[in-house]
């Protein structure tokens, strides 16, 4: 098998066109990808009308792919440095059709979230497949402008999925198992498009022969203080995207919404996560990076005190600023992480496979606590508030790791 780590300065250039054809063929990937964890979000009255199920049990099933996901990351990193992003991001959509098809096929509470599980294996092929393929392919600004662009992927998979569902898909399908046959089977064709857009590329310049695997590698990757902090963000910053991605659309309708406006609303952070995907992350150098997470972690607390009691123009503006963070906030700190001196380029696709796994434990809790807080107090009051906390603990910690590497400038300095 083959592996493709990151070209040599001088073999970038000569990749011209075909790595941005193959950057293509990811972002159609990743927005399958994204189309899926958001497939279930609109359909949420009818799914559990019909299987006879209660609040806490969705947020359990919604949360069962990203439990999985803790499990297979590290694994799903390591199979990818072994046998490359072609064959392996190839093999997440198969996956991902299957998780699809499963759905449509689920009768009970536990089929479905058996279902549902079956997506935690294939996801974390895709996300950590991501930033190895960009770094393989992409350096200097470029790999910015690369990660910014593939983001757009899931939101952009997302914003179709929670924008359409209601108003055109469940129409056309009949039913939501039919709208489940239909992402299964989108996530089908982009396999075979991904494999089409690779080909000339990811098989040819960049592959060299596999790395072996050593279980020495990730305790050196984990004893770096920088890259447990990063870890620790990724779990707050998953506990916020995955949670208002699994239950804005139950939230707004909570708020008087009909089902089909309340999926245009929930449109709108990520039309604003578009726009700021495609912008922030060129701008975030190695001075700035932490400044700007702590803007955007400020910008998620303040949406969900929106979220929580605003209407109206308040709302729309705390959705605006939920998206933007979104949008930028596990971009940055994956930046943050593949350029970390403690990763070495052959070892990137372990590096993001660790990462997400620390990630989805709040992609777990996110999803589950709403349910949990939802039917504790009978009302999204606390689970909108639980962003704003959540927000605000990552703030604490950005800020004290400022202080940090600016005492360790000064001390560098004084030498």
């Amino acid at each position: 098998m083959q592996n493709d780590p990151a070209p040599s300065g001088n073999l970038t250039p000569r990749l011209g066109n075909s790595r941005w054809i193959a950057l293509g063929g990811l972002w159609l990937v990743y927005a399958a990808f994204g189309a899926m964890v958001a497939s279930i979000a609109p359909l949420l009255p009818e799914i559990r009308t019909e299987l006879q199920t209660d609040n806490t049990t969705l947020g359990a099933i919604m949360g069962a792919w990203p439990l999985v996901y803790i499990a297979a990351a590290i694994p799903a990193g390591i199979l990818l440095d072994t046998i490359g992003t072609r064959t392996g991001l190839f093999f997440a959509t198969l996956i991902i059709a299957l998780s699809g098809l499963l759905r449509a096929c689920a009768d009970t509470p536990g089929a479905m979230l058996l279902a549902v599980a079956v997506f935690g294996i294939g996801g974390p092929l895709i996300s950590t497949g991501a930033p190895k393929l960009i770094a393989a392919l992409f350096s200097g600004p470029n790999r910015g402008t690369a990660m910014g662009i593939y983001v757009t992927g899931p939101a952009m998979g997302s914003i179709l999925t929670l924008s359409t569902t209601n108003a055109y898909l469940l129409p056309l399908a009949g039913t939501w198992r039919g709208v489940m046959l239909i992402h299964s089977g989108m996530a089908l064709l982009s396999g075979l498009l991904w494999l089409a857009c690779a080909g000339p590329v990811v098989s040819g310049p960049i592959a060299t022969v596999a790395q072996r695997f050593d279980r020495r590698a990730v305790g050196l990757i984990l004893l770096n203080p920088q890259v447990v902090a990063v870890l620790t963000m990724a779990v707050g910053i998953f506990y916020i995207n995955h949670g208002l991605a699994n239950w804005l659309p139950s939230i707004l309708r909570a708020k008087g919404m009909a089902a089909a406006e309340a999926g245009a609303w929930a449109s709108i952070p990520t039309l604003f996560g578009l726009a700021a995907a495609l912008i922030v992350p060129r701008f975030a150098g190695p001075s700035s990076r932490l400044p700007l997470l702590a803007v955007l972690f400020s910008m998620a607390g303040v949406a969900g005190m929106a979220i929580a009691f605003g209407s109206g123009f308040s709302l729309a503006a705390g959705l605006a600023l939920q998206g933007i963070a979104r949008g930028t906030m596990m971009t940055i700190a994956i930046l943050v992480l593949v350029e970390l001196p403690a990763i070495p380029e052959n070892r990137i696709g372990l590096a993001s496979g660790i990462f997400f796994s620390a990630a989805e434990i709040g992609g777990v809790l996110g999803p589950i606590s709403f349910g949990l807080l939802r039917d504790a107090t009978g009302a999204f009051l606390m689970p909108a508030l639980s962003i704003t906390i959540v927000a605000a603990l990552l703030l604490l910690l950005v800020v004290r790791l400022m202080l940090r590497s600016r005492q360790t400038a000064v001390a560098e300095t004084k030498k």
